[in-house]
């Protein structure tokens, strides 16, 4: 039979106090460890806004938040500011957002993106909305953006060619053309005048400074021969889309429009991008962005897919025949 020592006892109830310690002091430490973890830091936004609440865009733009992980109040917090279409509120709403502190800065449409570049030049900037950043000097290239400022830009040399070329196949006989706009992008009219001369088609501005002048603009449209009218851009007309399709109709005026939530709303038709697509993908910029990405290195995204959306029931209002080769291409018609 095997004798056991004292010794062996000895060694073997030291060791069995030794792991019983160091157990209880892991146990002990891991609460310790965790109390001296800092929480996790709550990434804080800013949105600059040049319209009124609620509004369906920056809508999008919240859900490709959630696409994204971020849910508004549980893991992101958003600074809201709003212009409610005052334009010369913009600056002072850009430099109280600036003074936040933010981790990022997402805003939409020229002048309100004009507005926070001038106010920040360190916190990052996300755009969505705007035609021709590098023209603007708001960036240096597309693809290296070279500041605190990148996104999306709707911007595409044919698209207000192609606008028209639209509405001259769909209304042969039109020679004149109003743009309705707020404020008047010198940019757009320079486009359009080359198109318009390439078809034979005079393109004239009219300005309007308040949805009261809506309908006096449009009368002096009508008055003046114009066979069509296009409206360009969102800041300042969204909000009247309802009221400038009823408008329309009322002085036999056909409609072109960029976005279709206005043909959604009684314009004849739209051919641009998706809007709502453009804002949701502006999530992504945020994304990255707080994730560690500078803005000057990441590319702005042009918009490349376009959609014709054409309205039949305004159409047949205003005593039209859309022509089939137009009909075939529309990617919707609404009956």
């Amino acid at each position: 039979m095997k004798r056991f020592r004292i010794a062996d006892f000895g060694f073997g109830i030291w060791l069995t106090a030794i792991v019983i310690v160091a157990l209880a002091l892991g146990v002990l430490a891991a609460p310790l460890a965790a109390e001296a973890q800092p929480p996790a830091k709550i990434p804080r936004v800013g949105w600059l806004g040049p319209g009124v609440p609620p509004n369906p865009f920056y809508e999008a733009l919240l859900q490709g938040l959630r696409d994204l992980g971020y849910v508004e109040g549980r893991n992101i917090l958003i600074e809201q500011r709003w212009a409610e279409g005052k334009l010369d509120q913009l600056p002072a709403l850009a430099a109280e957002l600036a003074r936040l502190n933010l981790d990022v800065i997402i805003t939409a449409l020229p002048p309100a993106i004009q507005a926070v570049s001038q106010a920040t030049k360190t916190t990052p900037i996300v755009m969505v909305i705007v035609h021709d950043p590098v023209a603007m000097g708001l960036v240096a290239s597309l693809a290296r953006p070279g500041g605190n400022l990148t996104g999306l830009s709707c911007f595409a040399p044919e698209l207000s060619g192609k606008l028209l070329e639209v509405v001259k196949e769909t209304i042969p006989r039109v020679n004149r053309v109003g743009l309705l706009s707020n404020p008047v992008n010198p940019s757009v009219i320079k486009e359009l005048g080359a198109a318009g001369r390439a078809l034979g088609v005079e393109v004239r501005p009219f300005e309007f400074r308040s949805p009261g002048d809506l309908a006096g603009t449009f009368s002096a449209m009508a008055k003046d021969g114009m066979g069509a009218v296009m409206v360009e851009g969102a800041f300042g007309v969204y909000g009247q889309r309802r009221n400038i399709a009823n408008l329309a109709i009322m002085n036999r005026l056909a409609t072109m429009f960029e976005y279709r939530e206005y043909v959604d709303a009684g314009g004849l038709m739209s051919y641009g991008p998706s809007y709502t697509e453009l804002y949701r993908r502006a999530a992504t910029f945020v994304d990255k962005i707080l994730k560690g990405a500078k803005p000057a290195d990441l590319p702005v995204e042009r918009a490349t897919r376009f959609e014709l959306v054409i309205n039949l029931k305004t159409a047949k209002a205003l005593g039209l025949t859309i022509p089939r080769s137009v009909l075939i291409r529309a990617d919707q018609v609404i009956q």
